[in-house]
């Protein structure tokens, strides 16, 4: 092949703008090297490439599976400069590679197919992609390497300008072993029970849960998704903003109708769901006015003015929704503290739950199942339709509420919340003192079983009709008993919704 002075290895799988990248290399004087359907890519574009089988003078073998695994390329890869590498890679007929162009076969897209079978996932693993983009990697302070399409033209335009700079390559390096950390996760995750949490984009926040603390957010995730928000009117969200964010969708995404969701300290201290988002809004705040005081607030529609013009009658940090229509912006901007964020709302998060304890992290699956569809009827009456409705809407809030949760309810809206207290009986006697009206003729969620007949006999005096629970106390018999005498009906679910 004769002494090529500058040489870059190009193989992708995703091949967006591979072609115009590969052409400005040749023009700045590299000669490149490719396999497979990269190197026919590149032929049809008319970008002069060179197969990395000629320039090793090892045919591929193995239907493809193995080209590029050769001390041809991975020693022109992993030599440094001076310490003798290059004249010994010169005595075997190497080269120097100076740019390594490589991404991976697309083995999420793969596995995310319906149908796909363990053959056809383990085709799709890649293997001499990840080898050739570590050994770049880490071999930076010589060698560009480069992973995603999004860099071409930075990098195209720093090697026509002679300004690719060791901070370039540095950085580039990170992205790399940032992709085929995320790659190997996916392949762990698929051939076993292993998950891993990926935290990526690093932002410092205003401040931790107090003003002493630092925090920062990251992402673990590129989807459109609250860590991912970008505020598009206030100043920047502090970590306790966040919290009370996510506990505002993740409650506000369990409805379809169009529903507001009013959170302080991480509690929901307001639901409803109604035929219009500004009723909706209203009958949320309507339950607990003292509470609504300087909350967030989720919005699953987007926000119109008539939704707007209510939500400034009332200190609100931060207001979570889909969208807002160009009139509500204009009205909610006038309040310049007041953060608006837009966010998917189609999705419930299932992201595993994470909390760290002294020493370590403890790591869950998500709570995702929220309905009373298959719940038991356990006492001699059972719910009317219109009882069975708000039963369904108060266990789907009771899910989100801090342990021991009590959630009373009228039609799809919440009248009490019992938040957070050490016994049952102490939220279920909360959620009447809270309630912003009589709460006689309410259904009632309590996210565990009653451990005694007490809080039972507790909601009944108040005036509950029905009641949703998990069931499972060894005294069951007597809360059931209890409800009879009351002429209360109750189901079981059969699930609880711990949230501590």
């Amino acid at each position: 092949m004769g002494t090529m002075q500058r040489i870059a290895l190009v193989s992708v799988s995703d091949k967006r703008g591979v072609a115009e990248f590969a052409q400005r290399l040749v023009g700045c004087g590299f000669t490149v090297l490719s396999t497979g359907g990269t190197a026919k890519a590149l032929q049809a574009a008319k970008v002069p490439v060179t197969l990395v089988s000629d320039f090793t003078g090892a045919p591929e073998i193995l239907g493809g599976r193995v080209k590029t695994l050769h001390p041809m390329i991975h020693g022109g890869i992993l030599a440094k400069s001076g310490e003798g590498h290059t004249q010994e890679l010169a005595k075997v007929g190497g080269h120097l590679i100076e740019l390594v162009c490589v991404n991976l076969y697309p083995f999420e897209e793969t596995i995310a197919k319906d149908g796909v079978t363990m053959d056809t996932a383990l085709e799709n693993i890649d293997i001499g992609g990840p080898t050739m983009v570590r050994a770049a990697a880490k071999n930076w302070p010589r060698v560009t390497v480069v992973c995603n399409p999004d860099n071409y033209e930075r990098v195209a335009q720093a090697i026509e300008n002679d300004d690719v700079t060791a901070a370039l390559r540095e950085e580039l390096a990170g992205l790399a072993f940032a992709h085929t950390a995320h790659y190997d996760t996916a392949i762990a995750s698929y051939m076993g029970s292993y998950s891993a949490l990926e935290l990526t984009s690093p932002k410092p926040l205003r401040y931790g849960e107090n003003p002493h603390q630092e925090a920062t957010l990251f992402s673990t995730s590129n989807e459109d998704t609250l860590a991912n928000a970008v505020p598009i009117h206030g100043k920047a969200l502090s970590y306790n903003n966040y919290m009370d964010l996510d506990a505002a969708l993740g409650c506000c995404r369990e409805f379809s109708a169009p529903t507001a969701v009013v959170v302080k300290h991480m509690n929901p201290c307001g639901v409803a769901s109604a035929d219009s988002l500004a009723e909706a809004y209203t009958q949320a705040r309507a339950t607990d006015p003292t509470s609504a005081f300087g909350s967030i607030v989720a919005l699953n529609r987007v926000v119109d003015k008539d939704t707007a013009n209510l939500c400034i009658e009332t200190f609100l940090e931060c207001i979570v929704a889909p969208g807002f229509s160009h009139e509500a912006e204009e009205i909610l901007k006038a309040k310049k503290n007041l953060r608006l964020l837009k966010v998917q709302f189609s999705q419930p998060n299932i992201a595993p739950s994470v909390r760290s304890i002294d020493g370590g992290v403890l790591i869950q699956d998500a709570d995702t199942i929220a309905t009373t569809k298959d719940a038991k009827v356990a006492t001699k009456r059972k719910p009317t339709e219109e009882e069975s409705l708000s039963l369904e809407f108060a266990w789907a809030v009771a899910k989100h509420v801090k342990s021991n949760a009590i959630i009373y309810c009228r039609g799809t809206r919440t009248v009490g919340i019992g938040a957070g207290q050490m016994s049952r009986i102490d939220s279920s006697m909360l959620g009447v003192r809270k309630a912003n009206e009589p709460v006689k003729g309410c259904v009632a969620a309590s996210d565990a079983f009653f451990p005694f007949r007490d809080g039972l006999d507790t909601l009944a005096e108040a005036g509950v009709t029905a009641v949703v629970q998990p069931g499972g106390s060894k005294r069951d018999g007597e809360v059931i008993d209890a409800a009879n005498e009351h002429g209360l009906a109750m189901i079981f679910t059969g699930r609880r919704h711990f949230r501590h």
